[in-house]
């Protein structure tokens, strides 16, 4: 069976592109130890990716997105907790190999709930005004200019 691609209102298209830099990160964690690359590169990048990008994108969610649904919701519960689990992880600085691997599925099983789940639960939610002030506070400003790219190696 083929599953048909999410239809993604206008408004949320800049937090799932945030989700897809999000998901090459992994795959970019994932060529670095195939291609055994020394972790401490890849924990570089990682911190890159964590401090220019992926804390300010959760910070937004939580911010903008999360209010959209009762914060007694399971879902807003669950993605709240991931995110500080993801955040404890790329903030850990001992276990370097352990943690890059727990970012990498951890990460990946995120994103795909968030937009599998959690995204279509504000979609069918939210009201038009909600979804218009989305689209005005959150663009998509993603640039990366890491030059040591060691999934290419």
């Amino acid at each position: 069976m083929i599953k048909k691609p999410i239809k993604r209102h206008e408004a949320l298209k800049p937090f799932s592109r945030d989700h897809h830099h999000g998901l090459l990160l992994c795959w970019k964690i994932r060529e670095g130890f195939k291609r055994n690359i020394e972790p401490q590169r890849i924990k570089k990048y990682t911190d890159w990716f964590w401090e220019t990008h992926l804390a300010q994108h959760f910070q937004e969610e939580e911010k903008i997105l999360f209010p959209l649904l009762p914060q007694e919701s399971d879902k807003i519960k669950k993605a709240t907790a991931e995110h500080r689990r993801l955040k404890r992880l790329f903030e850990n600085t001992t276990e370097i190999v352990k943690s890059l691997n727990r970012i990498e599925e951890e990460l990946e099983s995120h994103i795909r709930f968030e937009e599998r789940d959690l995204f279509n639960e504000i979609q069918k939610t939210a009201t038009t005004e909600q979804l218009q002030r989305i689209e005005n506070l959150h663009k998509d400003n993603f640039c990366d200019n890491w030059v040591d790219e060691f999934w290419k190696n």
